[in-house]
């Protein structure tokens, strides 16, 4: 037991972030193999809480508090600047390291590097990679950068060997002094396991109609495992090697790479959160206040718009075909900044990811690594009648819309007056007319990025 001791005894300090579990954690995993005593630690940031909406912060504040309970009551929750308060917790406390997962993010980077300085003469410092299924700099071209089309990406994804489970030893939890004070209406069940038992449901009934049903927003056709992926309930290494067991995991693996890339390019191009990966490639934009603020609030009049917005605003989640129709209809038909839509999408979502919503939004843009989608323009309306074509979606969301048919639900604004009022709407009352023409529109957009090439 001695080898596994720091010299002096002293403790480890585990800093818990957007990983918040125990079950294959690198950090937590190297702290309790190395250390007898073992502090387990999470600093609520301000910068990040209040940058976040209602929906991200009720998700977070849900796994701490039941990473809590895993820890039977011995999560340490601190309050302020983790540059300050990790630096003070590991003095007062006499750890010989502090370890933590590494994240991507240009605000992470910083906040990291500080920390790492300010430890320096306090202990030593461990950093692992328990938010990537692969790290940055692991999958690279010949000239050693990330690969900029995806497919090159998704082929060196492939031959790498997926990582080993990291698994925790026993080790004796430094508890908090006094009572701390969680969510009292978390769930009482482990948000680890349910992770996990959602996995393994998605993996053992809806693996094999994936394909087809992942773009289907009527229906539980995806993992939902995105807010678990984001706050770390459970690990995307995890969730690959389980797929990965399964004859047809294919498909599904390939959007853990995809989540991967994303993140890869952002950790070698921290700039694209705030600027164009390719400002060549983009146009001039409109930004009309009014629209944006009818796109912000599903009032663009076209419905499979604006359902995915309210789903938005409602649930703080938005199905993921739907969330490329509305950021196409913004980028493209409003000719509105993408940066726009991108923050908006940023705050409200509970599973709002850094990399993964710049990563789309740019791809949607055309101004990200691959700009071949610049001149894909979205109909919203072909794309309504093509994947929820009986309107159930759009009912559910909405319900002004009910008792038009399944045709006339995904374009109401080609019914007449009487036809409409038949079915209770009036345009510009109980429903918006249309912002634009889509077929104008669509015109419009692709001779903005045709004007770029000049």
């Amino acid at each position: 037991m001695a080898d596994r001791r720091r010299p002096g005894g002293g403790p480890a300090v585990v800093w818990f972030r957007r990983d918040l579990r125990l079950h294959d954690n690198p950090a937590w995993a190297r702290a309790t193999r190395d250390h007898e005593r073992v502090a387990a630690v999470y600093v609520v940031d301000p910068e990040l809480r209040d940058a976040a909406g209602d929906h991200r912060r009720q998700a977070v504040d849900d796994a701490v508090a039941s990473l809590d309970r895993a820890l039977d009551g011995g999560l340490h929750r601190l309050h302020g600047d983790p540059r300050v308060e990790i630096p003070r917790f590991a003095a007062e406390c006499g750890a010989s390291a502090v370890s933590w997962n590494r994240d991507v993010t240009p605000y992470a980077t910083r906040r990291d590097s500080t920390t790492a300085t300010a430890l320096d003469g306090v202990c030593e410092r461990h950093e692992t990679w328990g938010t990537l299924v692969h790290p940055p700099g692991s999958i690279e071209t010949a000239a050693g950068s990330v690969p900029k089309v995806f497919t090159a990406f998704w082929k060196r994804w492939q031959q790498m060997t997926l990582p080993a489970l990291a698994v925790a030893s026993d080790t004796t939890l430094i508890t908090p002094v006094g009572e701390q004070t969680f969510r009292a209406d978390t769930p009482p069940v482990g948000l680890e396991a349910v992770a996990l038992e959602r996995l393994d449901e998605f993996l053992h009934e809806r693996l094999d109609a994936y394909p087809n049903d992942r773009d289907l927003p009527a229906i539980v056709g995806t993992s939902r495992l995105s807010i678990d992926l984001k706050r770390g309930t459970i690990g995307p290494a995890t969730v690959a090697r389980r797929a990965a067991e399964f004859r047809h995991g294919d498909p599904f693996v390939r959007q853990i790479a995809w989540r991967d890339w994303f993140a890869h390019l952002l950790f070698e191009n921290p700039g694209i959160v705030t600027a164009p990966l390719q400002a060549t490639k983009t146009p001039r934009w409109r930004n009309d206040p009014d629209e944006i603020a009818a796109w912000k609030t599903g009032r663009t009049g076209f419905p499979i718009v604006d359902a995915g917005i309210r789903e938005l605003l409602a649930t703080g989640y938005m199905h993921n075909r739907v969330r490329m129709i509305v950021a196409s209809f913004l980028v493209k038909d409003l000719l509105v900044d993408w940066q726009i839509g991108e923050r908006y999408f940023r705050h409200l979502l509970a599973d709002g990811d850094v990399p993964q919503n710049v990563g789309n939004w740019q791809w949607v843009a055309g101004t990200g690594p691959d700009a071949a989608p610049f001149f894909r323009v979205f109909n919203p309306t072909l794309q309504s009648k093509k994947f929820d074509p009986a309107g159930v979606y759009l009912r559910r969301w909405l319900p002004e819309l009910a008792d038009l048919d399944d045709t006339a639900i995904h374009e109401p604004s080609r019914l007449g007056p009487l036809a409409l009022a038949a079915a209770g709407v009036t345009l510009g009352v109980e429903y918006p007319q249309p912002l634009v023409d889509h077929a104008d529109a669509r015109q419009r957009a692709l001779a903005a990025y045709e004007q770029t090439k000049r």
